[in-house]
């Protein structure tokens, strides 16, 4: 008698696998289920493997190595993402605006952020709204003062792995700057990079709706956005005073903060 090699059956989509354990593994992107937890960071996957690879951004183990710079990482599938630094290939397109990107996480944050108003995650501390998860994650970390990821060259921990990032580069030269080319200043991310040339150039393609202005940046056109409000959004903490825009709770708060005894990492704005 020959059996099928594909005789276990998913119930709900019909997709067959050779063995059991192959369906129990992919029965869990239908329950959602991720019996694997990070110890570090408490992060939770579908399988062991997963979970190893996770791993390894914890210990700073990164075995797959660029073959055209000296940059490391801890996933064969980062390292391919990486590639494309070198290539240009950008092959995850936008439906809507046709903008291309090198990573599918890239072409998925740029759809919620650019073609989507939804803000589904919401703070449990301080009420606020984010478009995915992990802004939400990074924004409790404000509330908990929790710090996730460490040095391994010293004590010190940080609240992000940006701020990592930037601590290996600025304490102990590890990992690679960005530099300008027409002024030299040095940048540890290439988005900020890209920012900066940008003002050197004089490029501004972001235009305000609402009057003639020009911005290098969305980012600088959304915080200029809020000048045309009939509303304040920004609210101090302490005080309850109301602002139209971020920069200017921001200069206030810090202020504010010390009169009542705090200091700014202590304190939080609501938004």
């Amino acid at each position: 008698m020959i059996v099928h090699s594909s005789k276990y059956k998913c119930t709900e989509c019909r997709k067959c696998f050779s063995t059991n354990q192959q369906l129990t593994v992919h029965r869990r992107i239908h329950s959602g289920e991720k019996p694997f937890e990070c110890s570090v960071c408490s992060k939770r996957f579908t399988t062991a493997g997963n979970l190893a690879r996770h791993s390894r951004i914890h210990i700073g183990e990164k075995p797959y190595k660029c073959n055209m710079c000296d940059k490391a990482f801890s996933q064969s599938a980062t390292l391919k993402s990486h590639m494309r630094v070198h290539t240009g290939d950008k092959p995850y397109k936008c439906s809507l605006c046709n903008k291309s990107f090198s990573v599918s996480s890239n072409l998925n944050s740029h759809k919620r952020h650019v073609h989507s108003n939804r803000r589904p995650y919401h703070c449990r501390y301080c009420g606020k709204l984010f478009k995915t998860n992990v802004h939400l994650k990074c924004h409790v970390r404000i509330h908990t003062g929790a710090k996730l990821y460490s040095c391994r060259h010293c004590s010190e921990r940080f609240k992000s792995h940006y701020q990592l990032k930037t601590h290996l580069l600025k304490s102990h030269n590890e990992g690679t700057w960005f530099t300008c080319h027409i002024c030299q200043k040095q940048f540890s991310r290439s988005g900020h990079l890209k920012t900066h040339v940008l003002r050197h150039e004089g490029v501004k393609p972001y235009v305000c709706s609402e009057c003639p202005k020009c911005f290098c940046t969305s980012s600088d056109l959304k915080d200029h956005l809020s000048v045309h409000l009939d509303y304040k959004q920004f609210c101090c903490y302490f005080c309850d005073k109301s602002f139209r825009r971020k920069c200017t709770v921001k200069k206030h708060f810090k202020k504010c903060s010390s009169v009542h005894g705090f200091s700014v990492n202590q304190s939080k704005c609501r938004v």
